[in-house]
């Protein structure tokens, strides 16, 4: 597992070892950021269920302001943070919580122009976490989903409808982003 491009290109990351954690494939971490390519730029992001924290560390590589990595296990906090140290990104861009994801989702005051969720499957934590991220989401900001092919998502999350689905063999990658009303006559 490694940075794929931007500042910390080809660093080699760690990953807690088990069968929790489920890193997100290079080729489908690719499509991620080919997607947000252009609303990168100094943009807050959000690793949810972080893991080893890839996606907020490949954010901030590709230019990303700050990314934050929640999740609930030590052992995956102690790696993030490692990671990080890797990486070479201070802490004020990368901001670690160990916590809860579906609390912290629900509770935080902060607000994010990105949020990426990748659960653990067919646990039916992605649906609870799709809707309290909706919450938090900045004004033009987005919800990406990672998720198995065979689990179908909602049309409508809150005031975020789904785009596009993008498909990775058996993985599909879900794009959400707020309705707009239509402007008044």
């Amino acid at each position: 597992m490694r940075i794929i491009a931007g500042s910390a290109k080809g660093r080699k990351l760690q990953s807690p070892i088990g069968d929790d954690v489920r890193p997100t494939t290079d080729i489908v971490k690719e499509a991620v950021f080919s997607i947000l390519q252009f609303e990168l730029e100094g943009a807050r992001f959000l690793d949810a269920f972080a893991g080893s924290g890839q996606m907020g560390l490949e954010a901030l590589s590709r230019g990303a302001g700050q990314s934050w990595f929640i999740d609930s296990s030590r052992r995956s906090m102690q790696i993030i943070r490692k990671n990080i140290g890797i990486c070479g990104f201070p802490a004020e861009k990368a901001v670690t919580v160990s916590m809860d994801t579906l609390r912290f989702l629900s509770s935080t005051d902060e607000h994010f122009d990105m949020v990426f969720l990748d659960p653990p499957y067919r646990k039916g934590l992605l649906q609870q976490a799709l809707t309290a991220a909706a919450g938090i989401v900045s004004t033009g900001g987005c919800i990406i989903c990672e998720h198995p092919a065979d689990e179908t998502l909602p049309e409508l999350a809150e005031d975020f409808i789904l785009k596009k689905n993008y498909r990775y063999g058996t993985i599909v990658i879900s794009l959400y982003r707020r309705s707009v009303p239509e402007k008044e006559c």
